[in-house]
């Protein structure tokens, strides 16, 4: 039986590819840069693989945050400084927020009868001010935001610390919900805790990261506690 659930944020509950577009473009637009739809999937790409290094510990946070823009630069033959486009992109970025289809009534309906916990790699300045404005955080019991728990995910040491600070905490009856294989569902794999991939999608998961559910629509997920 399920009686703890750790939810991802980014592309899980919150429409982060969406917020992503808008913040950078208006970013973009603002130091004369181009932002066209190629050069904001470029920039997907590029950020996507920068936080996967951060994931596999090859890269700290500060290094992600401005090495993303400075390829980005470099390969769009373009001179500006990464340290202030990265600023004023987080600051869009925590100005507003896009639901998930499905992931408000989620909440609403799981909220009474799980523990609901948050556990998200983002910068903690950007997570904490889309939480307020999507009006979701009375809904958790706890919000764990890797800069602020000292460790990121897919570690264990995330996990851990994540753990240690729920009063009577159990493995067997906990789930990790997200979206990303390498990070939630590695993740949660190696913290020794049940994993439901979220992969709207559709589709099998890599060969070397399985997870225990799949499921391709929030609304999946209720009959599956369910069943467990």
């Amino acid at each position: 039986m399920i009686k703890t659930i750790f939810f991802d944020l980014d592309n899980t509950l919150l429409d982060f590819t969406r917020a992503e577009a808008a913040a950078l473009t208006r970013a973009l637009r603002e130091l004369d840069a181009p932002a066209e739809p190629w050069v904001l999937e470029r920039y997907h790409v590029i950020n996507q693989r920068q936080w996967e290094l951060l994931e596999e510990g090859a890269l700290t946070r500060e290094q992600v945050l401005t090495g993303r823009f400075s390829i980005l630069f470099r390969e769009l033959g373009l001179a500006r400084d990464p340290a202030q486009i990265c600023g004023r992109y987080e600051r869009y970025l925590s100005e507003g927020h896009w639901f998930v289809p499905g992931a408000e009534a989620l909440l609403a309906e799981l909220s009474p009868r799980y523990a609901l916990y948050l556990a998200s790699n983002g910068s903690a300045a950007v997570q904490h001010s889309r939480l307020k404005s999507a009006g979701i955080i009375p809904c958790f019991r706890d919000i764990f935001i890797s800069q602020e728990v000292g460790a990121d995910k897919p570690s264990p040491e995330f996990f851990r610390r994540c753990f240690a600070a729920i009063p009577g905490f159990e493995k067997e009856t906990a789930l990790m919900v997200g979206d990303s294989l390498t990070s939630d569902i590695r993740g949660g794999i190696r913290a020794g805790i049940r994993t439901c991939w979220f992969h709207p999608e559709g589709g099998p998961a890599r060969p070397d990261i399985r997870p225990d559910h799949t499921i391709t629509a929030l609304e999946q997920l209720p009959k599956l506690l369910e069943s467990l």
